[in-house]
């Protein structure tokens, strides 16, 4: 289990400094789904992008990794309004698909990841050892 913890651990690091690095390559993108009633669209659209990318490289560091993915799992649920917004004003962004089913399962997709981040900073004290 350790094995493929490391793997999806690994692949949520890449997965957030990826998207970290889009916020600042494509803020258009990211500042439409901001609400309205939050100041400083930019300013919260490269803040974001910074901690994501800040988060996805801590998950790879082993004395921080911990700390890392309870960031993220608490992120993920911050985030949630600015998706809710998306979804509920039929916001349509370039380079996703836009069709409002499929905007809606965006949120059992938040809902794995905070599981997944929140999976990560748990200790596998039940496992054999490998």
């Amino acid at each position: 289990m350790r094995r493929y913890k490391s793997v999806f651990q690994i692949i949520l690091a890449i997965a957030m400094v990826v998207i970290g690095i889009l916020h600042f390559t494509h803020t258009e993108r990211f500042e439409k789904v901001v609400p309205d009633f939050l100041p400083y669209h930019l300013s919260l659209v490269y803040g974001s992008g910074f901690l994501e990318v800040l988060a996805g490289v801590g998950l790879l560091i082993p004395s921080v990794s911990r700390f890392a993915a309870r960031f993220l799992a608490v992120f993920y649920i911050v985030i949630f309004p600015a998706n809710l917004y998306q979804a509920i004003n039929n916001i349509e962004v370039a380079g996703l698909p836009h069709d409002s089913p499929l905007i809606w399962l965006r949120f059992p997709f938040l809902a794995l990841l905070v599981s997944w981040a929140w999976w990560l900073t748990r200790d596998d004290i039940n496992e054999a050892p490998e």
